[in-house]
């Protein structure tokens, strides 16, 4: 499946700790480049993130952002530190036998610093919680970038017609335009008056014809042409193999310039180049 490297996805998820939200976006990079913002306690989460995402994505400028909102509602369990409770519970025995008029309940005790405390944030589960968030994110970052391929691969095979378009019109006027140059020729001497040996001129019209023959290059375009539906069809990382295609593409349009010897051909060689251009601007932005 042929994937845009433009995308954006962003997901969250209830957790004990609080609501871990992850958004993920990314833009088009020759190479994967990974930016990721996490506040420093969950900074332990980042190897995790960086394995999953360069498991999926290959190329792309990615910037990946998480955090954890804790919920003002949400109650976090307690832990009671026994032995500092034990160690009051003695002091007021000991201490209430000479100050009878002393009371302390056991919620005071209690509230006493260091008895009671909010658990610490299981960093396992809450590693569990964001791979499972994480994979979730992928899932629709993935999709989201499948999508703008398919638009992107629609384009370029609309190009793509409009060069097989270009390549059956000159191969249509080839004819036509080989009986032009020899009847051009034949003219210019006759106007001349010069008399030349008939095996000589038909020698003459032989190479100009092979100097201003295009068939070669014809032939490369429709097989470049093949190759670069071949690619679209087989999806994947194609960006790198397409971006080569059109480096040939263009190479044989501009011979096909330097070759030309009529304004028709001519024609068709810039009409080559803006094609291959609309080409590459999509093909830039395919992973």
């Amino acid at each position: 499946m042929i994937r845009s490297m433009t995308a954006f996805a962003a997901v969250e998820r209830a957790t004990a700790a609080g609501t871990l939200a992850i958004e993920l976006r990314a833009v088009n990079h020759r190479y994967l480049e990974l930016s990721l913002r996490l506040p420093d306690e969950l900074r332990v989460l980042e190897p995790m993130l960086r394995e999953k995402i360069a498991a999926k994505v290959s190329r792309g400028k990615l910037d990946l952002g998480l955090r954890l909102r804790s919920s003002g509602d949400a109650l976090r369990p307690l832990t009671v530190n026994a032995a500092r409770l034990e160690q009051l519970a003695d002091l007021h025995e000991t201490f209430a036998t000479r100050f009878p008029t002393l009371r302390s309940g056991f919620a005071e005790l209690l509230a006493f610093p260091g008895v009671l405390a909010e658990a610490g944030t299981d960093m396992d589960a809450l590693r569990a919680e964001a791979a499972l968030l994480a994979d979730a994110l992928l899932a629709d970052f993935l999709a989201h970038r499948e999508r703008e391929g398919r638009a992107l691969a629609v384009l370029i095979e609309e190009r793509l017609g409009a060069i097989e378009a270009c390549i059956a019109a000159v191969r249509a006027f080839l004819p036509e335009l080989r009986g032009a140059i020899r009847q051009r020729i034949e003219t210019r001497f006759a106007e001349l008056k010069l008399e030349v040996d008939p095996a000589r001129l038909e020698q003459e019209l032989v190479l100009l014809l092979q100097r201003a023959d295009v068939d070669e290059e014809l032939d490369r375009l429709a097989t470049h042409v093949a190759e670069a539906r071949h690619a679209l069809r087989r999806g994947e990382a194609i960006g790198r193999r397409l971006d080569f295609l059109l480096q040939e593409f263009n190479r044989e349009a501009n011979t096909l310039g330097a070759k030309a010897v009529d304004a028709r051909l001519t024609q068709v060689s810039v009409e080559l180049k803006v094609l291959i251009e609309q080409i590459r601007e999509q093909v830039q932005n395919i992973e």
